[in-house]
């Protein structure tokens, strides 16, 4: 059963993050807040907690997992990044956007895509989410949370908690978020790539795209 932490949405309870937190470390799934919608996410070196992740969102090893980090310092660990790359990463963080980059040593082979070796990186502009990733100290592995075999996002804390209380540990209620996921580009080839177009403007990249 999931444990529910209502909090602030600008001025996050520490206490209460510090528990979301170690249920992560202690191996749960976990819905939480962002700047585009919910997301699932668990700690990205706990192999179970991967696999439940995957199993729950309905996706296969394919799908794109990603990696929510605090700044482009951290989010520099788990990916090459060269000049080019880093200027437009620099226009999109914080903000809706998923870049997918090639990821470093650091990432598991096991959460980054199978055949490309790539992952996907945002830093979330969510307070409370910003807030979580600092008490929990490290990135968390994530995807949005889109219910299998549907196409919308969820952004109702209390929906996600009649849904999923016997799926995930934990639900973070920081209000109701956007209904649209991130965009994503793909910044892994010579030239980026738009993937899926969502909440992030790709002209504020001055890439002309879409």
């Amino acid at each position: 059963m999931a444990q529910f932490f209502e909090v602030h949405p600008t001025h996050p309870q520490p206490r209460l993050l510090k528990q979301a937190a170690q249920i992560l470390h202690d191996g749960g799934v976990a819905a939480v807040p962002t700047d585009s919608s919910y997301a699932l996410v668990c700690h990205l070196d706990d192999k179970d907690a991967v696999e439940r992740l995957r199993r729950i969102r309905g996706v296969d090893e394919k799908h794109h997992l990603t990696l929510l980090c605090r700044d482009l310092s951290e989010l520099a660990r788990f990916a090459r990044v060269d000049n080019r790359q880093y200027r437009l990463l620099k226009l999109g963080t914080p903000g809706p956007y998923t870049f997918i980059l090639e990821a470093t040593k650091e990432v598991p082979r096991r959460v980054s895509h199978p055949s490309r070796r790539t992952i996907g990186l945002r830093v979330p502009e969510h307070l409370a989410m910003q807030s979580l990733l600092e008490v929990f100290g490290q990135p968390l592995l994530a995807t949005t949370l889109i219910p299998h075999g549907e196409s919308e996002p969820l952004n109702d804390a209390e929906d996600i908690r009649a849904r999923y209380e016997k799926l995930v540990q934990a639900v973070v209620d920081a209000g109701a978020c956007p209904m649209q996921p991130t965009t994503v580009i793909d910044l892994s080839g010579d030239e980026p790539v738009l993937v899926r177009q969502g909440r992030g403007d790709p002209a504020r990249l001055g890439l002309g795209l879409g």
